[in-house]
């Protein structure tokens, strides 16, 4: 079983240019996925982001709301319009007053393909073996549950807002 990779794909029925939209704006970003971050996504920013809960799911909603206004941290990584967005994060950073400054980050990935009947949108995260063996497992299991409900998310935000 692979430990240190999660990867996941679907296809998104909505232009390029919208799917890259959603991904790359983070007010937008940030209605679908569920966070209110300070600052708009630029190469190599670290924006400060606030969990307030996806709007387009209210289940899924739901389940965010025991994390409501946790703040955590991204650096943006790459922006290749049209083709990648990625960022670098603590995964799973939920734990009041811990600090997780000291640890290292897992590397997000959303990797866009147009196909004929739309997008193909593919978001890996990579990084689960440098954490924290305390912390390792539940991060990943987090995220690797997490991640099939995001996919599920962008594609429900772009129907609702072509």
């Amino acid at each position: 079983m692979l430990t240190d990779r999660i990867e996941k794909q679907i296809l998104l029925k909505a232009p390029l240019k919208r799917v890259w939209r959603a991904l790359s704006d983070a007010k937008e970003f940030g209605e679908w996925f569920g966070i209110k971050f300070d600052a708009p996504f630029v190469p190599g920013a670290i924006l400060q982001g606030v969990i307030v809960g996806t709007k387009v799911n209210a289940e899924v909603a739901k389940g965010q709301k025991e994390y409501e206004g946790l703040s955590f941290e991204i650096k943006i990584e790459q922006m290749q319009p049209e083709r990648l967005f990625s960022f670098r994060w603590h995964p799973g950073a939920v734990e009041p007053g811990y600090d997780y400054s000291s640890e290292p980050t897992t590397l997000v990935v959303f990797t866009l393909e147009k196909v004929p009947d739309g997008v193909q949108l593919t978001v890996t995260e990579t990084g689960f073996d440098q954490l924290p063996l305390a912390r390792r497992a539940k991060a990943f299991t987090a995220n690797e549950g997490g991640w099939t409900i995001v996919i599920k998310l962008i594609e429900e935000y772009l129907a609702k807002n072509p």
